[in-house]
Parts: structure tokens; sequence; C-alpha cells
């Protein structure tokens, strides 16, 4: 039987303004898809704007086979993000939230649908606030990703709801890794995974570190890499694999992720550039 994995919260249209391409993506909706591409049946639930942006993630997700039901579709800009390029690195420029905070009430429809998921996922990119509390009251379980925007006062303030944390730490050397997983344990995290770029990814869980590589890729673009090794890792933990076997999994589809543009594809000309400069 098919694990059953929902992402909530965030989602965006990532521009490359030098590009002239446009794709639909956000972590919750990355995830989601990369679940659903690894097997799962899979739900985004997010506030999708009313605009040409809006239709276009809503579409990518009914392609994928991504189901929709209980999104919300606010009057108004889908979020967007403008990205740029150094080569194969990307930058990114700036973003425009949209309508992706305009929540508004969780109720009984909305909680068991969430209660119909093994797992749901959100980030925090996700606007979120006080709807933490509830999606967790209603969740089986609750994965979440602090990318790098993580500090010790937001995890403290969120570990407590959540059962698996990821995070973003590429600079630290292998002590500073060690010592802010150890914390996020102590705020409350059953397990907690810090990816690392090129040095692969570091977890703790049980009182037992784990290092995983970065597998070898082709890489065309990284964006959306990371959400690649979250979905992996979450299924094969819903499957029981054991956390070395999980953050293997993770980082082979991140290195599939990469051999492609934008988070799952779907890119379609953008030709609004002068949209991008603040």
């Amino acid at each position: 039987m098919a694990q059953r994995l929902l992402g909530l919260g965030d989602n965006t249209v990532d521009t490359y303004v030098d590009r002239g391409l446009q794709f639909p993506g956000g972590n919750a909706v990355n995830v989601a898809v990369q679940a659903r591409r690894l097997g799962a049946e899979t739900g985004y639930l997010g506030c999708l704007g009313s605009d040409e942006a809006g239709e276009l993630l809503k579409d990518a997700l009914a392609q994928e086979g991504v189901d929709t039901t209980r999104c919300r579709i606010r009057p108004g800009s889908n979020a967007r993000a403008f990205i740029g390029h150094d080569g194969q690195d990307r930058r990114f420029l700036r973003s425009e939230r949209g309508v992706r905070g305009e929540w508004g009430t969780f109720d009984d429809a909305d909680r068991a649908y969430i209660a119909g998921y093994d797992l749901v996922h959100s980030s925090i990119y996700s606007e979120l606030g006080d709807a933490l509390p509830v999606i967790r009251g209603a969740a089986r379980r609750l994965s979440y990703d602090f990318s790098e925007r993580w500090t010790d006062e937001n995890l403290a303030a969120t570990l407590p709801a959540v059962e698996i944390a990821f995070l973003s730490h590429p600079s630290a050397s292998d002590v500073e890794c060690r010592a802010l997983l150890e914390r996020c344990i102590g705020w409350g995290a059953g397990l907690v995974v810090a990816t690392r770029g090129a040095k692969g990814a570091l977890a703790l869980a049980s009182d037992r570190f784990h290092e995983q590589p970065a597998s070898p890729a082709s890489v065309v673009d990284t964006l959306g890499a990371g959400d690649g090794f979250i979905a992996a890792c979450l299924l094969a933990i819903l499957d029981g694999a054991g956390i070395a076997a999980a953050l293997a999994a993770g980082a082979e589809q991140a290195a599939q992720v990469c051999g492609y543009h934008g988070g799952f594809g779907h890119g379609v000309a953008w030709t609004r550039t002068e949209a991008a400069v603040p």
C-alpha cells in the first residue's frame, strides 16, 4: 500500500529572469511532487493566487497527480521568487509573498483531510503562524524544513511540535554542525537532518549521528535538490527503513533532481523581466 504524504505550506513560481523561464516550486510543493514520483499518494494544501502563476502551479500539480482538493485559491498574485545565475550557480534576487499566507481558518474538513495522510511536511516559508499547533494536532506525523532561515530562537519555538526536522548548514564545521543537531534534539525533535551541500548530510536520532556523502550528479540545476532529498528520506522512514538507508535514498533523489531545470520541471516562458528589478 502506497504511503500518503501531504505537502502543506509554501509555494512559489521560480522565475529565472536571465533565461526568460518560470517554474512551479516551493518546498512543500516540491516535496509533494517528488514523493509522488517516488510512488506515494500525495496532496498539496496551500494558498494559490488567482493569476497566471497560480494556474501554472495548479496545472503542474494536476499533471503530476498531486491532490489539491483543499487548496485555497485567493484573489491576487501568487508568490514568486526572482532568480539570477552566475554560470551554474543561482542567486536569489528578491521574492514576492503574494497570497501565500492568506490561510484563513483550518476547519473540520481541513483537519480531517490532514489526518488522512501518514505524514505532513511543511516549512519555514509557509507563513502558518498560529495555525501550526492546529496542524500538529491533526497530523499523524509532522516534518518541517527550516532551510537556511533557522535561528536558535525559531528552532526552540517550533521543534517541540516537530517530529522530523531538516535544516541547511553548508558552511559549518563538523563540530559546529553536531552541536547544532544536539541542540535541536534537546528542543524536542525526534530526528534532525542537516544538509550540507557538497559535504552531504548529517543526522542525529536516538543519541547516534549518521553521516551521508552527497551522491554523484550530472548537475543541470540544483534548485529543488534539497526538497528531493527530503521527499525520499521521508518516504524511506515511512517504509520503516533505518536512518542510514533513509539518508542514502535522500542523497540519490537529490542527485536525480539536479539533472533538470526547476524544482520538478514544467517550465514555461516568462518575459516580464522588468518586474525583477526592485
